[in-house]
């Protein structure tokens, strides 16, 4: 009668709890779909150091650079929904990308399933020795002396930075023009050789710069200023009461994953993120760390795509494929 309750208790937890109880067949692939060195390759490689001691099994991470993440995203809608493949992404390509682009091969909506959001980073607008300014007051008077200048560096055309600098060229009432480049690292040698007046991409991606006084960056998107550049004001602050907007990365697995497996990943990253250590590392990469639920990560994706769907509508943005 007591193996019978027994079984029986066992039988009716591993019904209620199957998150708790699904086990994570290894090897795991983390997809990414930026070259290594960048911040989503450092976060993947954080995050598989740590689930391979979760899970108890072999995580890896692949590097699958190309078209701004697209590349990965197209490869990782085939990929069997059995737990064994990942995909930690931003913005970009969960939602910029399908607003963007009519020849995608991946529908986010169709093809990811959410897992967890890993972070939220601010974007940054700096200034470099072509203007003489370091305040956010003295680039706009910049600006109204030299229209022809003005011109913002983005590390890819179609970008977040991209429709960011709209949004701050309409607030600014001043027609802003995007000078696309392959990526933030020569938009950085540009900005700080006086080749280009001003630009916008990540904050983490000016910010050695900036403490350095090579470039000087006027002014952040977040709700509250930045860790990492506390002498820097938020455009809130600033007086653009609109002109906010982060970008963050998620983890996926392909559609159709079963709910406990996704459920059992969501525990494990979330863990993750809450150690003291990889706070500090986050922190260090201008990451704020987030977590929740896989509902909360699908409902930043629609609230974002009600976001920034006018802002792209209204640039008459036209991408080349």
């Amino acid at each position: 009668m007591t193996r019978a309750i027994a079984a029986g208790i066992a039988a009716l937890l591993a019904f209620t709890l199957p998150a708790a109880a699904q086990d994570i067949k290894g090897p795991v692939r983390i997809l990414v779909g930026y070259p290594p060195g960048g911040s989503a390759d450092i976060l993947s490689r954080l995050l598989a150091d740590r689930m391979k001691d979760a899970l108890n099994t072999t995580v890896v991470v692949e590097n699958k650079a190309g078209a701004g993440g697209r590349v990965a995203a197209d490869q990782f809608k085939n990929a069997a929904p059995d737990g064994s493949v990942l995909m930690v992404t931003n913005i970009a390509v969960a939602v910029i990308a399908p607003l963007t682009y009519t020849s995608l091969k991946y529908d986010p909506a169709v093809d990811f399933a959410p897992v967890i959001k890993l972070g939220d980073f601010q974007l940054a607008l700096a200034t470099g020795p072509a203007t003489g300014a370091k305040t956010f007051a003295e680039y706009a008077t910049f600006l109204k002396g030299n229209p022809a200048k003005a011109t913002y560096g983005i590390p890819a055309t179609g970008s977040l930075p991209h429709f960011f600098g709209v949004m701050l060229g309409r607030a600014l009432g001043v027609t802003y023009t995007a000078v696309p480049y392959r990526g933030g690292s020569p938009l950085n040698t540009d900005l700080v050789a006086g080749q280009v007046p001003a630009g916008i991409d990540a904050l983490v991606d000016f910010t050695e710069l900036h403490k350095a006084g090579k470039i000087a960056v006027l002014g952040t998107s977040g709700t509250a200023r930045a860790p990492q550049t506390p002498d820097v004001p938020t455009f809130t602050e600033l007086g653009f009461k609109d002109i906010a907007g982060t970008g963050w990365f998620g983890v996926f697995a392909p559609a159709r994953t079963p709910e406990a497996i996704v459920a059992r990943y969501n525990q494990v990253i979330a863990g993750i993120l809450r150690q003291p250590e990889v706070v500090q590392r986050l922190t260090a990469l201008a990451i704020e760390p987030a977590g929740g639920s896989p509902a909360d990560l699908a409902r930043q994706m629609t609230e974002d795509r009600a976001k920034w769907g006018p802002v792209i509508k209204a640039s008459g943005y036209k991408p080349e494929e």
